[in-house]
């Protein structure tokens, strides 16, 4: 970071700064010895002076960065131009090609590289063998589409003398109003500022510069005195550039062949109090401010995926994994940025809050929240989405970087994992046990132990002699076995998998160019490079059933340590000096890198037998944007206490807002022997988990829920059957958000964007579009819960059907046993009420429809159902049906939501036939209208019955709530299938 043209109190300001911020010693704990403070990662530190320098200067702060007016053009919705960056005491202008893309679908896209890099034109040092360009790859990995650009983008010719505007988006509502100098962007939707870029004037890009050796000081001999150093130059600029070529940190030092090249800029959300996403971090949903003040952090986010053992409540130090897409939500309005960069980034918040003029009329106080992103490497790429809803910011980030998966159906319902099950024969004894004491679960776990010495695709044949055995035991009953593979590869001899790594050259490299070598769980390890196609092509051939003996259709796999974690490296990962295919170092594409390993396993399991297409599951630690289309991850080594139980919840949350929503927490907590209060807390708040795994390490007590004894194990028990119950409002809601984006589990402000009221809430979530509202207890003693309200609906306990009206917090009762569970009116909740031993097994179980009622007596709700395993679906292989009661005519109707034929795909046909003996065999009515209390028929005509004017009748009952409680009524037996049109008339024949 260097100064850039301003007034010369800029010099004595950024001394000072620089003075003081070697007198600060940050509080460091055992947890954080071995990562990186702010203060102890150069570029953050110097990029937060440079910020502090501009702050302090006020309007006195002049941005060194304008863009050519020249070089301005506008082609085809993309905007180009040349941004040229001033230095104080240099005549050469540094030139920075600048990129604004339109897409049609709204969206907007800035980049900024620089000329010298790209061209190739600078020298490295060290001789290194990387790349001279800024990495610009990321997009090949984190986008998948909706780039196309905008036919319609224009320049508004009406525009201030040094201003450009193209108007842009739907109808043109949208407008970039680009400043010149110093350059800046506002973003407008409807006329109105939505996001600002370098209000602040912190745009940077360190550029390229050689490195200029200083002259050793002058030798003073005995006896005779130091010359006094030369007088300060306020026209000469000040670099602190302690970090610029070389930087050490945990007995490693990185040695930066490329200097300093950092990007940062502030952006701006005007009138915005709330922020949220960047995953993954330990932290509330609303995130934080980071510039110290009561409650809120000092240091800033920190995205660096890494193994972070033990990590700690309520912080922004980097965790697993790196989502950089953060939303800003105000009443009736949310908006979002993008930011493509997969090097070591961190971001810093503020919030400016401006009190009302009392004078002024209509006008009332507001908040801008204002950020600070900056990244070690790479190109400056934002994506800015001006919504106005929640919705529309996760569907058009999902256009881009994909949506999520839908995975099988198994993957949904409960996994049961420890590290680790010694043999076959403890797998097998563990799956009976479970059976023995009826409790539902689909999948088991196997963690590094399974394997001969820590060599992945082999088993250990002492332990794990007869692991076809095994899986057969398992798939009688339809159950599955997950075994864990990780990207370190146990570097010893007679290892045919090592040897064919190194014979390949598919490992990553060292700074020199040779095969890197770290310590992981086998000890001397290579580590797969799959940022090469080459090494993909590798890796998909050694999970085929023939050369991964053991394996069979119902293994599927876990990708762990994958940041990658190398327990002698710097921060516990590998150098950042490393190279990857292409010559790239590891610093440009750490955030990354887990997600190409996932990349390659999700592309093995789809190939692993030839003419097999099933979906793949593959689990994750690590990820980055894009993740979402691969599998599921989880939250990494937490703890078993209850505070990591409370902060699960909001972590899952970010997760769904972050666009990742296949996610969950180790239930029970990794670390640790929870009590049985906790453990039974935790598996109620588990079961609102997209995935739901219990996992437990190596030195913990067994704790499978038929061990707690009772009443614990028949609570966590009913729990379980809670959750396979709702499978199908599950498997409905991940259908959702593999097609839109849609967060599977969501916060209030995303189901209630006007309650301003809800928009910090984190400790509640409504399950997908079902109006279910859980409240998991995460306190210990608690016997009691404070649910939020939002809207005037009536809102139902699940379970007795006490009624709950009115905005505002309502107090629910929740002893041990309880699961506070609301049900909003007007949804329609699929379910199926058969207990089954596994998700499998209810393939051909009827269903029962809940119809909650709203305050005018409508509901409505749908139902997805595919054959849970295979890609047939995307021929059309699936069910789709919306059922809709309206009080109007007192009927309840089953429609195709893709009613035109010939939109279904070739295998429909197929698929409805082998669904056509599945049923609907029970709808209940909560909240039914008193006058059905006489009723004891319904009518229903079917679709598809040869004569239409036949109508049969069945039984309608009809309960009348107790004090508090709703009345309700239940139809048995109705007999309608699930894959056909048919209608209920609550009129009635008496």
């Amino acid at each position: 970071m260097i100064p850039l043209k301003g007034s010369s109190s800029w010099t004595s300001c950024f001394v000072a700064l620089t003075a003081v911020s070697f007198l600060i010693t940050p509080a460091v704990s055992v947890k954080h010895a071995n990562f990186k403070t702010c203060e102890q990662s150069g570029f953050c530190k110097r990029n937060r002076l440079f910020a502090d320098a501009a702050d302090s200067l006020g309007s006195e702060w002049q941005s060194g960065y304008a863009l050519d007016p020249s070089s301005i053009k506008l082609t085809g919705g993309q905007f180009t131009g040349n941004i040229l960056k001033s230095i104080v005491g240099l005549e050469e202008k540094i030139v920075l090609p600048l990129t604004v893309s339109f897409l049609e679908s709204g969206v907007a896209r800035v980049t900024l590289d620089e000329e010298k890099r790209l061209k190739g034109e600078i020298e490295l040092r060290h001789d290194s063998k990387a790349r001279k360009e800024r990495y610009n790859e990321a997009e090949k990995w984190a986008i998948v589409g909706g780039l196309q650009l905008s036919t319609s983008a224009a320049i508004n010719k009406e525009a201030e003398q040094g201003t450009t505007r193209v108007l842009y988006g739907p109808a043109g509502s949208f407008e970039a109003v680009i400043k010149h100098s110093p350059f800046s962007v506002d973003f407008k939707r409807d006329g109105t500022t939505q996001i600002k870029f370098s209000e602040r004037g912190l745009l940077s890009m360190e550029h390229w510069r050689p490195q200029i050796e200083k002259p050793a000081p002058p030798e003073v001999k005995e006896g005779e005195e130091a010359p006094p150093p030369p007088a300060e130059d306020p026209d000469k600029p000040v670099y602190d550039e302690s970090t610029w070529w070389d930087e050490s940190f945990g007995g490693n030092t990185d040695s930066k062949p490329r200097g300093p090249e950092s990007v940062g800029l502030d952006i701006t959300f005007p009138g915005y109090e709330h922020v949220y996403g960047i995953p993954s971090h330990a932290s509330s949903l609303s995130l934080k401010e980071t510039r110290g003040g009561d409650g809120q952090y000092s240091e800033p986010y920190r995205l660096y995926n890494s193994d972070v053992f033990e990590y700690e409540m309520d912080s922004p130090m980097t965790l697993y994994g790196a989502i950089p897409l953060m939303h800003a939500h105000r009443k009736d309005s949310t908006v979002a940025i993008f930011w493509l960069n997969a090097a070591e980034t961190w971001v810093d918040i503020t919030k400016s809050k401006s009190t009302a003029n009392p004078l002024s009329l209509g006008i009332g106080s507001h908040t801008d929240t204002r950020t600070h992103w900056f990244s070690e490497s790479g190109l400056l790429d934002v994506f800015v989405f001006l919504g106005p809803t929640p919705k529309d910011i996760t569907q058009k980030y999902g256009e881009l970087t994909g949506y999520t998966q839908l995975p099988q159906s198994f993957a949904i319902a409960y996994h049961q994992c420890r590290w680790n099950y010694v043999s076959d024969n403890d797998v097998i004894d563990v799956d009976r046990k479970f059976d023995k004491h009826k409790i539902p679960y689909d999948v088991i776990w196997l963690d590094i132990e399974y394997t001969q010495e820590k060599k992945y695709f082999t088993w250990d044949p002492m332990t794990f002699a007869n692991p076809i055995k095994m899986h057969d035991h398992l798939d009688k009953k339809d159950r599955k076995l997950v075994a864990i593979i990780d990207p370190h590869i146990k570097n010893t001899d007679n290892y045919p998998v090592v040897e064919e790594l190194k014979k390949k050259e598919l490992a990553v490299k060292n700074k020199e160019g040779n095969i890197y070598e770290g310590w992981c769980w086998p000890g001397s390890s290579h580590w797969i490079d799959c940022f090469n196609p080459a090494a993909i092509t590798w890796w998909k051939t050694l999970f085929k059933y023939e050369k991964f003996a053991g394996t069979a259709p119902n293994t599927f796999i876990w990708n762990d340590m994958n940041e990658p974690s190398v327990f002698n490296g710097p921060e516990t990962t590998m150098p950042k000096d490393n190279l990857h295919h292409g010559n790239w170092e590891h610093r440009d594409v750490h955030n990354i890198n887990g997600m190409t390993f996932v990349n390659a396993t999700y592309q093995a399991m789809v190939e692993r037998k030839r003419g097999e297409q099933r979906r793949p599951f593959v689990l994750t630690r690590s990820f980055y944007a894009g993740s979402q289309r691969l599998g599921a991850m989880w939250t990494g080594d937490n703890q078993a206490n209850w505070d990591h139980l409370a902060a699960s919840i909001p972590m899952v949350l970010s997760q769904g807002i972050g666009g990742f929503p296949f996610a969950g927490a180790d239930v029970g907590g990794f670390f640790g022997n929870p009590e049985k209060d906790l453990l039974t807390r935790w598996y109620q708040a588990g079961i609102f988990y997209p995935f739901m795994r219990g996992h437990a390490h190596i030195d913990t007590r067994r704790r499978e829920p038929y061990l707690a004894g009772e009443p614990y194990t028949g609570i966590i028990s009913q729990a379980l059957r809670l959750r396979y119950a709702l499978l199908p409002a599950w498997y409905t809601a991940f259908h959702q958000a593999s097609v839109d984006g849609s967060p599977i589990v969501r916060p209030n402000f995303f189901v209630h964007p006007t309650d301003d009221k809800g928009f910090a809430i984190d400790d509640q979530l409504y399950l997908g579009d079902t109006g279910l509202l859980a409240k998991p207890v995460t306190k210990e003693g608690a016997d009691s819960v404070d649910i939020y309200i939002a809207d005037d609906e009536p809102y139902y306990d699940y379970f007795d059907y006490t009624i709950y009206l009115g905005k505002g917090t309502k107090t629910i009762k929740a002893p041990l046993e309880k699961i506070p569970l609301l049900m909003q009116g007007g949804h329609i909740i699929p379910r199926r009420d058969r207990p089954r031993r596994s998700s499998g097994l209810m393939r051909y179980d009827p269903y029962t429809l809940v119809l909650v009622l709203d305050k005018e007596g409508n509901a409505q709700g749908t139902l997805y159902v595919d054959d849970g395993d295979s890609f047939d679906y995307i021929s059309g292989g699936y069910i789709h049906r919306n059922f809709e009661y309206s009080s109007a005519t007192s009927t309840l109707q089953s429609t195709d939501l893709n009613p035109d034929p010939n939109a279904k795909g070739s295998k429909t046909a197929a698929y409805l036939k082998t669904m056509s003996s599945v049923t609907v065999e029970k709808i209940l009515i909560i909240s039914a209208p008193k006058e059905w209390k006489q009723r004891t028929q319904v009518s229903i005509s079917e679709e598809g019955v040869k004569d239409s004017l036949k109508k049969r009748t069945v039984e309608l009952t009809y309960h009348e709530g107790s004090k508090g409680q709703a009345n309700w009524a239940v139809v048995r037996k109705p007999d309608l299938s699930i894959g056909k049109g048919w209608k209920i008339d609550f009129g009635g024949t008496e």
